[in-house]
């Protein structure tokens, strides 16, 4: 009965939301970072785009740091730009 009542309610938030169960991604957490990262990306001087691990250093220039207070990985960076093109293709 329990069992029936929980799944009952994951499916009506996943209806409703989306998503129900899991980590939070960056985009939920921190919509700014994720902005700027794809900012970041797109531009350069000189054409071309900047790569992961630059991203990285300018986000933690601007004072965006991950939970232990280290700049982010360029697999983090990949993953947030990632996360804003695939909630693109979904909501379109």
């Amino acid at each position: 009965m329990t069992v029936a009542k929980l799944r009952g309610a994951r499916e009506r938030k996943r209806r409703d939301v989306g998503k129900c169960e899991g980590r939070k991604s960056h985009a939920e957490r921190n919509p700014e970072l994720v902005a700027l990262a794809k900012r970041l990306r797109r531009q350069k001087p000189k054409g071309g785009r900047m790569s992961l691990r630059s991203i990285s250093a300018e986000l933690a220039a601007q004072g965006f740091v991950n939970e232990r207070g280290n700049a982010y990985s360029a697999a983090s960076i990949n993953s947030m730009l990632r996360q804003l093109s695939s909630a693109r293709v979904s909501a379109g």
